[in-house]
């Protein structure tokens, strides 16, 4: 594992990554739990937002991202070859959007189930470094966990939200196929998974917990699972998301992508966030600006193109969908080069 992040000091990092997002969990968490209601149309802000802002941004220097981890200076030829990996797995996805929507979208679901408790393990292995987390299984156990989080508990709770959701997502393409969906928003489906999950959230906290030689790091996975949990199941999916796309999932893979990039690396250890910030921006911009391009082109071509807001939104949850696929297979590839299923 290429460890760029030795000379970075650890308890700045840690709170670079988890601070933001504690913060922002709970900022959002406590006014509903106290009852407040918010508009229905401010709830799609963050998601909005998170076309420019850390959320879209954040796969923008996949390009860059895999050279890097290895040590390597990016040539053409290894950015072709992620360029290459978008346009043959990220084309052949969004063909499937098209042939069998609602195919997609549940595979959509369970990529970003996959990719999201993916990101959550780095943040303990690579910076919490957790011991309670060292064997295969346990890992595994951890992405479930932590994916299923913002993939299921929403679900789980708010079955009407998360049903208007996959029918705007959907219906972008072929209103009629989310009939195939319903089988998942019955009561004794969501019953069964919802037991289900938290036999593995508990037994996986509960091994966890036997095997921690050192108690902090399991603390803080307890906390962040309960805390996210607590959060999923009060706050409105379409709010919830927003939020921790922005500044949960994406603010910690952008840290990791400084690690990996030494000129970043070495702003971070000099506490000069403003240049390492720069970086990832200068890195991000051209192919979050393509993506803004082709989402728009996205709309030329959608049988039911958008026209509100949420239709919008639909529509973005689409092509995110369609670049999460490539995007993953990339982070993938970091994780094995820095060792993370080790």
């Amino acid at each position: 594992m290429r460890e760029t992040s030795e000379r970075v000091g650890r308890g700045p990092i840690r709170s670079l990554a988890f601070l933001p997002g504690w913060l922002a969990v709970a900022a959002v968490c406590v006014p509903f739990l106290a009852g407040l209601r918010l508009p229905a149309p401010l709830q799609y802000a963050p998601l909005v937002a998170s076309v420019v802002l850390l959320g879209l941004p954040h796969g923008a220097v996949d390009h860059f991202a895999v050279a890097r981890t290895r040590g390597l200076r990016p040539d053409v030829r290894a950015v072709a070859r992620v360029v290459g990996l978008y346009a043959l797995v990220g084309g052949a996805y969004a063909l499937g959007w098209f042939l069998a929507p609602a195919a997609a979208f549940a595979l959509f679901i369970l990529v970003t189930w996959f990719h999201w408790g993916q990101g959550d393990l780095y943040g303990l292995v690579a910076l919490a470094e957790a011991d309670h987390v060292q064997s295969r299984t346990q890992r595994v156990a951890t992405v479930v966990v932590r994916g299923g989080l913002p993939m299921l508990v929403p679900l789980l709770a708010f079955p009407e939200w998360y049903r208007r959701v996959a029918v705007t997502v959907v219906g972008r393409i072929a209103p009629e196929a989310t009939a195939a969906l319903s089988p998942a928003f019955r009561p004794d489906v969501r019953l069964a998974l919802g037991v289900a999950y938290a036999a593995v959230v508990g037994s996986t906290l509960a091994v966890g917990y036997v095997r921690a030689a050192d108690r902090g790091p399991w603390r803080l996975d307890a906390a962040e699972t309960l805390g996210l949990g607590a959060y999923f199941a009060v706050v409105p999916p379409i709010l919830a998301i927003g939020v921790y796309f922005c500044l949960w999932h994406s603010l910690r893979h952008i840290v990791r992508l400084l690690l990996v990039d030494d000129p970043a690396a070495s702003a971070l250890d000099a506490r000069n966030y403003r240049a390492a910030a720069w970086r990832f921006v200068r890195d991000a911009a051209p192919l979050t600006a393509a993506s803004l391009a082709l989402l728009g082109g996205l709309a030329l071509v959608v049988p039911n193109p958008p026209t509100t807001v949420p239709e919008w939104v639909g529509l973005y949850l689409v092509f995110i969908a369609v670049v999460t696929l490539p995007h993953v297979v990339v982070v993938t590839i970091m994780d094995r080069e820095q060792s993370i299923w080790a």
